[in-house]
């Protein structure tokens, strides 16, 4: 029987210059090729999830919320956060606001500290390479404990089965489960060249200066899963439907909440908000309202 499988990592349009694929279209590729799941994971951002949601609602399948950070004291530790429930999409949301509050626009600075304590509700994945080390995978560990993961991403590089032998190792050493993720930057093979021609303009060079700096070969795409079986252990793949079963979040649970406990007991908010209003008004214009404003204040109150 052909392996079912869930893609932990995958970027698109939305992170600007780096994916080469609309959310729309990773899910329903991902649909397609029979995908148990898909997270949405852009960098530093969930700005794409409402069309991969109205995507993932029409096609009835399950869309995961994330988003993908490198910290600027350890880059590299590059990581992936997922959504467990509304309360790990909202704690996800924070952490975005705030470290990309604290550099200019268009770019974010996370330190390892913001982590320290895990993020609650959220899973973390670590993306592996050969330069992972043990380190890395203790402190992921120790920030979010049974709530983290080792990715091993096998894109036809060099040495694969190098790689995979020293993530096990390193996974092993520090008591972190390994998992299977596509690293993926486009949905279908065939958007590779409009990759390259992305990541050219990202970096300010002429295509043809940028050859070792655009991927490799066509790897990061959506790829069938009997290809995935050949690449992967089958119980890494397996350990993509674990760590998906873990999130439940759906947009569709979100909902504009007035804040009542702001309101005192007895009154309403527009009624609050008036009263508030004219305590206002009264230390701003201690002489009394302008002419404008009363006129306003005497017309809105008949």
């Amino acid at each position: 029987m052909q392996p079912s499988y869930a893609e932990l990592h995958c970027i698109s349009n939305f992170s600007f210059l780096r994916g080469a694929s609309h959310p729309d279209e990773l899910v329903k590729r991902a649909q397609a090729l029979g995908y148990h799941a898909l997270a949405l994971t852009d960098e530093c951002s969930v700005a794409g999830t409402v069309r991969a949601h109205l995507a993932a609602r029409e096609h009835a399948f399950k869309l995961i919320i994330g988003a993908e950070f490198v910290p600027a004291d350890a880059p590299q530790r590059k990581l992936v956060l997922l959504a467990q429930n509304r309360n790990g999409y909202g704690n996800l949301c924070e952490l975005i606001s705030l470290v990309r509050g604290r550099a200019k626009k268009g770019a974010y600075e996370l330190r390892t500290a913001d982590l320290a304590a895990g993020i609650a509700d959220c899973l973390a994945l670590l993306v592996g390479d050969l330069d992972t080390s043990e380190d890395d995978a203790a402190w992921l560990r120790g920030a979010f404990e049974d709530r983290a993961w080792l990715a091993v991403e096998l894109l036809r590089g060099p040495d694969d089965l190098g790689l995979l032998a020293h993530l096990r190792a390193v996974g092993a050493a520090a008591n972190l489960p390994l998992v299977a993720a596509g690293g993926v930057q486009f949905h279908e093979r065939s958007r590779k060249a409009l990759h390259d021609v992305l990541t050219a303009i990202r970096l300010r060079v002429p295509l043809a200066q940028a050859a070792g700096d655009v991927c490799p070969n066509s790897e990061p795409h959506l790829r069938g899963i009997g290809r995935l079986a050949n690449l992967y252990p089958a119980e890494l793949l397996a350990e993509t439907l674990n760590v998906a079963a873990r999130c439940d979040f759906n947009l569709e649970e979100l909902r504009y909440e007035y804040p009542e406990e702001l309101v005192p007991a007895g009154e309403t908010p527009i009624g609050y908000l008036r009263r508030m209003t004219y305590a206002g008004a009264a230390v701003r214009y201690p002489a009394g309202l302008p002419e404008p404003c009363a006129t306003s204040s005497s017309t809105n109150s008949g």
